[in-house]
């Protein structure tokens, strides 16, 4: 206590000149109309700022989170899209009876978190899983046309084995003549794939359309898969070597969609409900 009593009496100087300094400044601000109205347009510059950029703050997390739904929603109208024009073309080739209707599937819209292009193995993961709607053997296509299966699903993640992996086939059809084959990469450059089991007699062209054959459960008749830039036909060979350039660009894949077959979910029910009887 005796020291406090000790300082205030060393520092009774500085201390009235504080309390003279404050009481002139509140007179001022007070008394004159013009410095009042300058500590206030101050005080208000420095709180509308402070209220900018916490503003700016929250409209940047909005946006961000309004940007990924547009973007999810823009993908899946571009693959819905996609899906119709398929259904027209193919409704003008065959009979109404076997075509796939848009409406016979499920689209779970989904963002990629994660994909590899450079291995033998390629895989992509998305942000949906089996709390959305997700199964493994579910086909899924980007904006551009298809782009693997689903390999792995967990509650809130999936894996998908893409079409640039080894040990996956796409059953496709050349769309000039309906020939029917598959597709396999030979784990080189991600943006070519063969188109293999073409027969020698058949007539196939650098710039032919692929396009899935609609034979599974997996993908809709008609989805873009490639166009073909070279094919070959050695001497004695019983099948054309075909390369199809695909029309899925990976590196640039940001969102995709995630196909569910209303109708192999009916046929699932009804084997079901067959082997109870």
């Amino acid at each position: 206590m005796r020291n406090l009593i000790q300082f205030l009496l060393r520092s009774s100087n500085f201390l009235i000149f504080m309390i003279l300094e404050v009481v002139a400044f509140i007179l001022i601000c007070t008394c004159n109309e013009y410095q009042h109205s300058a500590v206030l347009s101050s005080a208000n510059r420095i709180a509308a700022g402070t209220n900018s950029f916490k503003t700016n703050i929250e409209e940047y997390f909005y946006l961000r989170s309004e940007n990924a739904i547009l973007a999810e929603e823009n993908a899946r109208l571009k693959s819905e899209l996609m899906m119709l024009a398929n259904n027209n073309e193919v409704a003008l080739e065959r009979d109404s009876q076997y075509v796939y209707s848009h409406l016979d599937w499920d689209y779970i819209p989904a963002k990629v978190i994660d994909l590899s292009t450079h291995k033998q193995h390629n895989y992509l993961t998305i942000n949906k899983g089996s709390r959305d709607g997700v199964a493994i053997d579910m086909g899924v296509i980007g904006a551009d046309g298809v782009v693997g299966i689903v390999s792995a699903v967990g509650e809130k993640y999936a894996l998908v084995i893409p079409i640039i992996h080894t040990k996956i086939s796409i059953s496709s059809r050349l769309k000039s003549n309906g020939q029917l084959g598959g597709t396999a990469w030979d784990g080189r450059d991600y943006r070519y794939v063969n188109m293999i089991e073409i027969s020698r007699h058949v007539d196939v062209h650098a710039g032919d359309t692929v396009v899935t054959s609609g034979l599974t459960d997996v993908f809709p008749e008609g989805i873009m898969v490639g166009v073909i830039t070279e094919t070959e036909l050695g001497k004695g060979d019983n099948y054309h070597h075909t390369i199809v350039e695909l029309n899925t660009d990976y590196k640039s894949l940001k969102y995709v969609q995630v196909l569910g077959n209303k109708n192999a979910k009916m046929t699932d029910e009804i084997g079901k409900n067959d082997g109870l009887e």
